[in-house]
């Protein structure tokens, strides 16, 4: 295939930020409730301070290497992708600016106000330097810089008040006061109509000169900044005969102290403080940043407890729902058994799966449970089960990752827990993550031996369940128990699966596979046939892959890509892409799940995956995917394939200049989000209290009987 390179690809740091731009676009969107665009704000500044943490570390680092390296799919040095993305930035930094305020601006009509303390009256500023004074000035640590005290070490992603004071020989000398955590970070000044706040930080910063009394205060800004998070565990470790948890905690300390990639200012901008900054910090004029906002838009995420009750100010709460194919008075473990089940979060409730490994550990059947950990929730039912287990004697194993970034100490807790409970846990593979989604449960009745298995596309989290869309597969097909057990035992060696008839299992037995089955529709079309290839990721880096998509589309194979965020290849391009269509679906939830269709109609084979069509999830990662037997399933998840794809309210659509639309249809609004949401609690009205899933219906005395097993069993 000829490449033409500036056509084709897009580099994937660019690509990001177009999606991060799209989640932006949400907090512009006056079709939220304000409260929800606010919240867009929050999650675009959380998703770019990690971007600069992780990403743009990386590159830093890169362009300090001897040898030049670039960018595999647009040849890109690391200067010229930096130099993008800062330009990119420059534009979105004024929109993300604005954003805010007009968005503050909208609050104000619910009488709920963003105040700036130079406009309060009279009244309202003294109330707030008492409360400066008797609650912040007595807490507060200010450090003088100077010859006698050295420049400190500067905490990632912490607020600072930097004040410019004037020496008595007119050189620059340097005053800052951290804002630590234990001041409230949200200021509610009393006000008969309105709820009025301002922010700790700039509450320092007005009364800044009581803390400097004696001296002579130039200019005053807050600041903070952004250090590089890029760390690799597998460069600590070696083959150094050493406890990994260890190893994983001594290098969290390290991140802590990584050189600094982003310097961040608000409120007033002394170019001579900011260059002593950046001359401290090592970085150059193009890492400073100035905002017209709050540096920090955490507290967004607490200021929601403080909101009137105005349903005009919140999306209308949703609650996941149990799931119509599970009758309550029968034991998993039986109706899974009986079919397949397909479990579709957040509409239907992680609970099912929560109650199969409650009931499991209860089980007298029930010989061990496997698992693989990659983010867990803070207080996890999932955890509390797994140790319920081990202590009634179950052999539970575990595979904790523990370098699931900035999940990390939440990981070694958790694996400390299980440990201590009697689980035997391992923590995977050095230089490749464990990053699939598997369960399984090995049950013995006599001299059988059956399993249950779970391969899922997101994390055993009870949390992320509730606002990522996620699919996850319950059954008790033999052969996918058996290759899971493999796949376990593999592990637990240090080895990789190899070979494998039903499941995808990266890195050894999963791209080959998808090369194989998008070669399978590529030989269809050039027969004439009707060829179709379906495809939802969160992200498409894979360059062999992305070549293979190229050339299915060349050959006439009908590609439809739902991305939601990075996408390194340009749909629409004639003679190359266009038969593909790429759209980005950005809503309320967060769209997680990974759904690969191959063949149209009856020839659709079907997975659901833990794997996104990136290098690192192909090549250096562990990851599952499972195929879907049953056709009720089937025709379920091609169902849902085609709702999203006619999603003109959220889903935006890429043209072939790289650039995202929403689609505008005459078509009647169609949020498919909200569909699925919508059809779930229908369903669930619907349901009579003892209905069961298609072909399981049986007499009220067999679900009462049913229902004396199982409180016996529980009892047990």
């Amino acid at each position: 295939m000829n490449e033409k390179k500036y056509d084709l690809y897009i580099n994937r740091e660019l690509s990001w930020l177009k999606f991060n731009e799209r989640v932006l676009d949400e907090a512009d969107n006056a079709a939220n409730p304000v409260y929800e665009r606010l919240r867009f704000s929050a999650i675009y500044c959380s998703n770019l301070d990690e971007f600069y943490m992780v990403r743009m570390g990386s590159l830093l680092d890169q362009t300090l290497l001897k040898a030049e390296v670039k960018e595999s799919r647009t040849g890109m040095t690391p200067q010229e992708q930096i130099d993008s993305v800062n330009q990119t930035l420059q534009h979105l930094k004024e929109k993300r600016d604005r954003v805010y305020w007009d968005s503050m601006m909208d609050l104000s009509a619910y009488n709920i106000v963003h105040s700036r303390i130079a406009n309060l009256n009279a009244e309202e500023k003294c109330y707030l330097e008492t409360y400066f004074m008797n609650q912040i000035f007595p807490l507060v640590s200010p450090q003088i810089i100077d010859r006698h005290h050295p420049f400190p070490f500067l905490e990632n992603k912490k607020l600072y008040i930097g004040v410019h004071i004037l020496s008595k020989n007119n050189n620059i000398k340097l005053g800052i006061v951290p804002i630590d955590k234990h001041f409230d970070r949200i200021i509610f000044i009393p006000h008969q109509t309105q709820m009025k706040f301002v922010l700790i930080e700039e509450l320092i910063h007005y009364f800044i000169d009581k803390i400097f009394n004696e001296k002579s205060i130039v200019d005053k800004i807050i600041f903070r900044i952004t250090r590089n998070a890029d760390i690799n565990v597998e460069d600590d470790i070696g083959d150094v005969d050493i406890d990994y948890r260890e190893v994983m905690q001594e290098l969290l300390k390290k991140r802590r102290k990584l050189a600094a990639v982003r310097l961040e200012v608000y409120i007033s901008y002394n170019t001579e403080l900011i260059r002593y900054l950046c001359k401290k910090l090592e970085l150059d004029q193009s890492q400073v940043f100035l905002r017209h906002a709050p540096l920090d838009m955490g507290f967004i995420f607490h200021l929601e407890n403080k909101l009137p009750p105005l349903e005009d100010l919140v999306f209308k709460p949703l609650k996941p729902q149990q799931p119509v194919t599970i009758n309550k008075l029968e034991p998993m473990y039986k109706q899974i058994q009986k079919r397949d089940i397909l479990l579709h979060y957040p509409y239907d409730s992680m609970s099912a799966l929560i109650r199969l490994l409650e009931e499991s550990a209860i089980d007298p059947e029930v010989i061990s449970i496997k698992i693989t950990l990659y983010r867990v929730a803070r207080d996890s039912k999932i955890i509390n089960a797994l140790v319920n287990a081990a202590e009634k004697g179950i052999e539970v194993n575990v595979v904790v990752e523990l370098r699931a970034r900035f999940d990390e100490e939440n990981n070694i807790e958790w694996s400390k827990q299980l440990e201590e409970a009697g689980c035997k846990v391992i923590y995977g593979i050095v230089g490749f993550k464990i990053h699939s989604k598997l369960l399984l449960i090995t049950r013995k009745s006599g001299h059988k031996i059956t399993y249950i298995t779970h391969v899922g596309t997101g994390n055993f989290n009870e949390k992320t369940a509730k606002i990522y869309t996620d699919i996850a597969l319950l059954t008790a097909h033999k052969e996918i128990g058996i290759e899971a057990s493999t796949l376990f035992n593999s592990l637990f060696m240090g080895e990789f699966v190899k070979h494998a008839h039903h499941l995808l299992v990266a890195p050894k037995c999963f791209k080959n596979r998808i090369i194989e089955l998008i070669d399978q529709e590529i030989a269809h079309a050039n027969q004439g046939q009707t060829s179709e290839i379906i495809l939802k990721v969160n992200s498409l880096t894979d360059k062999i892959i992305i070549n293979k998509l190229i050339e299915a589309s060349q050959a006439g194979v009908k590609v439809i890509m739902i991305i939601r965020g990075i996408c390194c290849v340009r749909a629409g391009i004639e003679g190359y892409t266009h038969n593909m269509t790429v759209i980005s679906i950005v809503g309320r939830f967060l769209e997680h799940s990974r759904i690969y269709v191959f063949g149209s109609k009856e020839r659709a084979q079907i997975f659901i995956s833990s794997g996104d069509f990136m290098t690192r999830n192909t090549e250096r990662r562990v990851e599952v995917a499972v195929p879907i037997y049953d056709a009720f399933n089937k025709q379920e998840i091609l169902e849902w394939l085609n709702t999203m794809m006619r999603d003109n309210v959220k889903a935006r659509v890429q043209n072939s200049d790289g650039t995202y639309s929403l689609r505008s249809t005459p078509a009647d609004p169609l949020d498919s989000q909200l569909y699925f949401y919508e059809a779930a609690y229908k369903k669930s009205a619907q349901k009579q209290d003892f209905s069961l899933p298609p072909k399981s219906k049986f007499k009220i005395v067999d679900l009462i009987k049913n229902k004396l097993k199982h409180l016996i069993l529980k009892k047990s």
